[in-house]
């Protein structure tokens, strides 16, 4: 084994700060962030992206804040949408009305396989400047150091196997030396059909009680032992 790559949300870290912190903040402030900073080069192309996916060039501020508001609300894997969430979410750091959150068996975890040579990488279907965020102010500290590497759904959706065939490329590892965690079915079928060994992170017993599997399952990463040299999985309970 030579690469792990992680999921984030409900595998590193707790469904709550996303569903029930993150997502209602970029929502409540979605109008006055777009009003603020509706000049700025970065923003002016994410709506010029809404536009241009609308294939209506006049479509007003307005209509783009009603539209990403139901976006939020059907969690549409939307890529200006989580470009824009991912600023929001920045301004939210910097100010201190946001922070992080990181299962602390993660964080353990995470630097053993680093400090063991492995290479980290993260692949979530948030944007890599909100990936980047998250490790950045974990109750931990900033954690980013800890990977190689961070990918979104640019390179693919979650639950099509040429996504993770193009990580693999990308990084340049064949895809039975990486490891795929995920708290999500579809994400760990496609990332087997791929290629990629896989683990099930069930936590809090969430999908228990799921029909068999052929992942491995785990309720924290403590129970994934790695060995680089050997390059095999285990599971401990």
């Amino acid at each position: 084994m030579r690469a792990i790559v992680t999921d984030i949300e409900g595998t590193t870290t707790s469904l709550s700060l996303v569903k029930d912190v993150l997502f209602p903040y970029a929502r409540s402030n979605l109008a006055d962030f777009l009003r603020r900073h509706r000049e700025d080069a970065e923003v002016g192309a994410i709506l010029g992206d809404i536009r241009t996916r609308e294939n209506d060039a006049s479509l007003g501020e307005d209509s783009i804040v009603a539209l990403l508001t139901r976006w939020i609300d059907e969690d549409r894997k939307t890529g200006p949408l989580k470009s824009l969430q991912g600023l929001i979410w920045r301004e939210g750091f910097a100010a201190g009305e946001l922070h992080g959150h990181l299962y602390e068996d993660a964080r353990d975890e995470l630097r053993r396989w680093h400090s063991a040579g492995l290479s980290l990488y993260v692949y979530s279907s948030g944007s890599v400047a909100a990936q980047r965020l998250l490790f950045g102010n974990t109750p931990f500290g900033d954690l980013c150091g800890l990977f190689s590497g961070f990918f979104d759904t640019a390179v693919g959706g979650k639950l099509e196997p040429r996504s993770y065939e193009a990580i693999a490329r990308a990084i340049e590892c064949a895809p039975p030396d990486m490891l795929f965690l995920s708290d999500h079915r579809g994400e760990l079928d496609a990332a087997r059909a791929a290629g990629l060994s896989t683990v099930w992170v069930e936590r809090d017993g969430r999908d228990a009680g799921v029909a068999d599997s052929p992942h491995p399952r785990v309720s924290s990463f403590a129970e994934i032992r790695v060995d680089a040299g050997t390059r095999t999985v285990q599971i401990e309970r």
